[in-house]
């Protein structure tokens, strides 16, 4: 032990063991614990498989969607919902670029709508309510009375089921104890294990740190499935100014599985993607009132009490709330509000009006503008403000805890709104305006944005290797998250069980991935975590932000690898958690360099991308309308495309039904 560590273990309250060694062998090795995760743990136990969940976290609690949710998307198999899986998954085809949908892309989409609402049953078999089981909102216009469902947003549709999401994450905890699912908790994962130890090879297993106790883990697995989170800090970091309000998903997700999976050889896409940040604010995310996702459909008013309109999707105004909810004649369901400018016009649902900004500034509407609870009926509120934003991971605790502990009353308060962008209010996608300041950007929320290439099986270009959730290309939700691990963890099992070869890990591997774990341990001094994330933060921010040219993103380049030669060789921890952090801000150095690198190879501009290419201005042209890969051989990035709809073309069969029943493995 050096001796920066014996001055630190005086103070640390768990025994350090660096370098110390603990071997896991099980059939199937799930690395995150987050809602794909645990979905994914209880569909490979129901197979028969041995499961191991690895986790940075506490299980219970881990993830982006640990604290809780509060509305269950592509529920269409409920009693309810007469939407079939090929009208369901139609939205996605109705995407310019195939990419935006909050959905996935086309396989996750479709394993949702013949999945989700069998994996909601589950969690109830498990204990979680997910019914209005206590009648609390008997009488509902948005309540089926018979089986007590309650449904969001499209009270037609009927796709999409409100529930008391806070407890779920406990309940999958509790049965996956029960059910004999080995937990290693506080474990970051730092690399896979390729067969052999060569790059491109079967993943056998993968290698962590304790980052309580510092000890080194090897796995062994016959399969394994990646359920991390995506990158949450690559144009932005300053959680002690923002707090909760920086990120859409847990600040604590670095980008983890994209990286090890790179480094191990497997194909990535759509890395160039990102999006502006869309809280610039910095209020906790749905701590503001307005009129859309966990506030949908609120009444606005402005400061004189006057009350916004709402139009239907063809610019109709409507005249009750209850109108807001419904779809328009010929409409079998919608998804989203008409303010969301990527959505195709077929799935667009009621919004405020779409001139609002015209009206604010002619002096019609006098801001700031309020979310005007105690206007709507007792049973919207109360749905709102204490089933939505009461069970939403995001704003449980610091929205409606802490609201109503300060006093905030939603049968008399009001809640002010922040005005919308400009984007959302037109409806349309903006005319693009240069921005010459650093911009903060985030990779993504829950769809359009870039993650491991996958096939029917969820599995990645490398065998052995599932992925389920965010790391999957194209994104996931909360309901996503769910049936993609439901689905990756059974087929990692019928993988594994059908494997007689124990792992075969190379030592090799091992001891380089253990030296590079402990780097910053052995140091006493040199470059902090925070200053380092910080730097890297800038650099996207100014060469890889809203608008690119190949000079931008030469400099960036050059800029992060000078980095990566200097100032992060000397990143330095005095202890398990700071050498986690450390891990995490190199994690978020090679994230940087691979979205940089995809950046240079596409050469043109792409709405559905939010990639804004300044010397090649023309959007989304034909030549371009692919995804572009990119994967590391022997230290080198190299570049491949896939066609759009590639899960539909040879070797797959054409249709989606098709490739699902050859694939699904129920």
């Amino acid at each position: 032990m050096d001796a920066a560590t014996q001055d630190i273990s005086t103070k640390w309250p768990y025994p350090v063991r660096y370098e110390e060694e603990i071997e896991d062998q099980t059939d199937v090795l799930i690395i995150g614990g987050g809602i794909a995760g645990c979905h994914a743990a209880l569909s490979a136990l129901k197979k028969g498989a041995r499961v191991t969940i690895v986790d940075k976290s506490a299980v219970k609690i881990s993830g982006s969607g640990g604290i809780g949710v509060d509305h269950w998307h592509g529920a269409i198999g409920n009693p309810c919902c007469d939407i079939t899986p090929e009208e369901w998954i139609e939205q996605v085809d109705e995407y310019d670029y195939k990419v935006t949908s909050e959905f996935g892309l086309g396989p996750v989409c479709y394993i949702l709508g013949k999945e989700s609402y069998d994996a909601m049953m589950e969690v109830e078999e498990l204990g979680a309510q997910v019914r209005d089981e206590n009648d609390v909102f008997k009488g509902a216009d948005f309540r089926d009375d018979k089986t007590k469902l309650m449904f969001a947003y499209d009270y037609d549709g009927k796709h999409c089921i409100r529930v008391f999401g806070s407890g779920i994450k406990a309940a999958l905890y509790k049965g996956l104890k029960k059910a004999g699912v080995k937990f290693y908790e506080h474990v970051m994962v730092t690399g896979l294990l390729n067969e052999d130890g060569k790059q491109g090879n079967k993943v056998v297993g993968a290698t962590g740190v304790n980052v309580r106790t510092g000890e080194f883990i090897i796995f062994k697995a016959k399969a394994t499935v990646i359920g991390s989170g995506r990158s949450n800090h690559i144009w932005n970091f300053s959680t002690e100014k923002v707090g909760l309000g920086e990120s859409p998903g847990d600040p604590n997700c670095a980008g983890d599985g994209f990286v090890m999976a790179y480094r191990a050889g497997a194909e990535l896409t759509m890395m160039e993607a990102s999006r502006p940040l869309t809280s610039p604010g910095f209020f906790p995310r749905y701590g503001q009132g307005n009129s859309h996702n966990t506030w949908y459909a609120c009444t606005l008013v402005d400061a004189n009490g006057k009350e916004v309109p709402w139009v239907d999707r063809d610019g109709n105004q409507l005249e009750t709330v209850s109108q807001r909810y419904r779809t328009r004649p010929g409409q079998k369901f919608f998804l989203f509000s008409c303010h969301y400018p990527f959505m195709p016009f077929k799935y667009r649902g009621p919004s405020i009006t779409l001139d609002l900004e015209k009206r604010i500034m002619s002096g019609e509407f006098t801001l700031p503008l309020y979310a005007d609870l105690p206007g709507m009926p007792e049973h919207e509120r109360r749905a709102i403000f204490g089933l939505m934003v009461g069970n939403e991971g995001k704003s449980r605790i610091p929205v409606y805890d802490v609201y109503t502990k300060a006093g905030f009353d939603p049968d008399k308060d009001l809640l002010q709104n922040r005005a919308l962008p400009v984007e959302c209010l037109k409806g349309q996608k903006p005319e693009p305006k240069v921005k010459l300041v650093p911009q903060p950007r985030n990779f993504g929320f829950v769809g359009g944005y870039g993650g491991l290439v996958f096939d029917w099986d969820l599995k990645t270009t490398l065998d052995g290797l599932y992925v389920a959730g965010e790391p999957m290309a194209g994104g996931a939700n909360y309901s996503t998250s769910v049936t993609s691990g439901r689905y990756a963890g059974r087929k990692a099992a019928q993988y594994a069980m059908g494997s007689s070869d124990a792992a075969q890990i190379s030592r090799e591997q091992v001891d380089s991935e253990k030296k590079r774990a402990y780097d910053p341990i052995k140091r006493t001094e040199g470059m902090g975590w925070k200053e380092l994330q910080t730097g890297l933060c800038r650099i996207m921010q100014e060469y890889c932000g809203e608008y690119k040219t190949k000079e931008t993103l030469e400099l960036a380049g050059q800029w992060l690898s000078n980095i990566h030669d200097s100032e992060a060789s000397t990143v330095f921890a005095r202890n398990p958690h700071e050498l986690q952090r450390a891990l995490e801000v190199l994690i978020s150095l090679e994230m940087s360099q691979v979205i940089v690198q995809a950046s240079m190879v596409r050469k043109a501009s792409s709405s559905d991308l939010g990639f804004n290419r300044i010397d090649y201005p023309q959007v989304d042209p034909d030549e371009w309308k692919k995804y572009l890969t990119i994967k590391s051989e022997n230290g080198q990035a190299v570049y491949g495309e896939l066609p759009l709809n590639y899960w539909l073309k040879p070797p797959y069969a054409p249709t989606y039904a098709e490739n699902y029943e050859n694939h699904c493995f129920l």
